[in-house]
C-alpha cells in the first residue's frame, strides 16, 4: 500500500464515536483475510484511527507480518458507514502510545474505556491512506433514509420484545 494518506472527515469522526462497533480485516500469513470485532476504534487525528488491543491476539499478529488494515464501521439503523484503509502499526509504549491512553481514560472529553492500564496490551495505530462511504443495496429501490432506520429500528425493538422502537 502506498504512503497516501486521506482525511477522516467530521462526518466521518462523528460515526465512530457514535458508533460502538466496528469490523477490522487483516491478512492471515496464509494469504486469507481475518475480520474481527472491535469496540474501541476512534479516531486520532485526521488521518489516523486507533483501537485498543485487548484481546486481539490474531489482529496483532497478522499486523506484524503485514501491515495492511481495513475497518469498516456502520450504523445497523440507517446501514450505511465507511470504510478506512490503511496500515496498522503496534504500540506498547513511548509518548505516543501514553496520548493515546489517556484517552481512553476518558481524559480527552471520550468516554473511558473501563480499566484501561489493566485490559490494554497494546494500542493499534492505523494511518488511513483510502476511505470510502458504505451504502445498503437497500437503497437501490429508492428508500429514503428514514425509510430504511425506521424499518431496522421496528425490526430490532420486536426481536428485542420492546414496545417502543429502539
Amino acid at each position: 500500500m502506498d504512503e497516501r494518506q486521506a482525511v477522516i472527515t467530521p462526518e466521518m469522526k462523528a460515526m465512530l464515536l457514535d458508533q460502538r462497533l466496528g469490523f477490522v480485516a487483516t491478512v492471515c500469513p496464509d494469504g486469507t483475510p481475518n475480520v474481527s470485532p472491535k469496540g474501541t476504534i476512534m479516531p486520532w487525528r485526521d488521518n489516523q484511527l486507533v483501537f485498543a488491543h485487548l484481546y486481539s491476539p490474531g489482529t496483532v499478529a497478522n499486523l506484524r507480518r503485514n501491515s495492511g488494515i481495513e475497518i469498516n464501521v456502520v450504523d445497523p439503523f440507517s446501514r450505511k458507514g465507511y470504510r478506512f484503509k490503511g496500515t496498522g502499526q503496534i504500540l506498547e509504549s513511548g509518548p505516543e502510545y501514553e496520548r493515546i491512553i489517556d484517552m481512553y481514560h476518558g481524559d480527552a472529553g471520550h468516554d473511558s474505556l473501563r480499566d484501561a492500564d489493566r485490559r490494554v496490551k497494546a494500542i493499534v495505530l492505523v494511518s488511513v491512506q483510502q476511505t470510502g462511504e458504505l451504502i445498503s443495496p437497500a437503497y437501490d429501490d429508492g428508500s429514503s433514509e428514514e425509510d430504511i432506520t425506521g424499518e431496522w429500528r421496528r425490526y430490532w425493538a420486536s426481536r428485542h420484545g420492546l414496545s417502543e422502537p429502539v
